[in-house]
Order: C-alpha cells, then structure tokens, then sequence
C-alpha cells in the first residue's frame, strides 16, 4: 500500500508540474476566448437590433410619405376631375345656347320665308280674283303692310 500511494504521490507530483499546468492554462484559455466571443456576440446582437431599429423607422417614415403621396396625388386627381368636369359643363351650355340660338334664327328664317310666300300666294290670288294685274311697286307696298299688320298682331 505504501507503494501506492508513493505512486499516487509521484504522479501528483508529475502531473501537477506538466499536466495540470498546461491543462489548466488551456481551460483558462477557453474561458478567456468564450468570454470573448460571447462580448463580441452581444455587441453583434446590439448593432444588429441598432440597424433594425433603424430600418423600421425608415420604413415607418418611407410609408408615411408614400401615404402623403398617395393622398396629395387623390386630391390633385379630385381637382383635375372638378376643373374638367366644370369646363365641360361649360362647354356643353355653350354649345347648347349656340344650338338654341341657331335654331332660333333658322325658324325666324322660316317664318320670314313663309310670310313672303303667303304674301305672294295671298297677291296673286287676289289680282287673279280681281283679274288685274299688280305692278311690283304695289305689291311690294302691300307686302310691308301685310307684314307690319303680322307683327302688331304678333306682338299684341
């Protein structure tokens, strides 16, 4: 028994001069590289939640200006369609006054053509009624009277 444990001793002995030494320096070693690692591994994390950060509230602040883009561009589109659909509001009024005033001039235009031929329908029965002939002075003077007669009876 004395032999084992001079044994035991001697290895004590050697292993704590060559092995614990170096085994030792290694386990510390391994520490001091995982401490290391794990320090740059929380900075890494910090940094990474920083550009996050950073990347949400430019994301944030691109859709806010996409949003005030969007709604800028629906209340030039509300004025362009307000001007548009005004100008061709006018413009049909427009065109539809020209209508009514060209119409109005077309049926005075056949008014007036209708009075003449009237009139000359109404000359010639009479002068083949009286069986005389009208010279064109006297018809013309029958005319203007037979006319000026139409309108105060229009217009009364």
């Amino acid at each position: 028994m004395v032999w084992t444990v001079l044994v035991f001793v001697i290895l004590l002995a050697i292993m704590g001069k060559f092995g614990w030494g170096p085994m030792i320096a290694a386990i510390e070693d391994r520490e001091r590289r995982l401490r290391e690692e794990r320090k740059a591994a929380e900075a890494a994390r910090a940094e990474a939640q920083r550009i996050q950060a950073d990347l949400e509230a430019r994301l944030a602040e691109i859709d806010a200006k996409s949003r005030e883009a969007m709604a800028q561009a629906a209340k030039d589109a509300e004025a362009f369609r307000s001007r548009h659909a005004a100008q061709a509001h006018d413009e049909s009024k427009r065109i539809l006054e020209k209508a009514r005033a060209e119409l109005e001039m077309e049926k005075q235009r056949l008014v007036r053509e209708l009075r003449q031929e009237v009139a000359t329908l109404s000359v010639m029965a009479a002068e083949k009624i009286v069986r005389k002939s009208v010279d064109d002075g006297v018809q013309k003077s029958v005319l203007d009277s037979f006319f000026k007669e139409l309108e105060q009876k229009r217009a009364n």
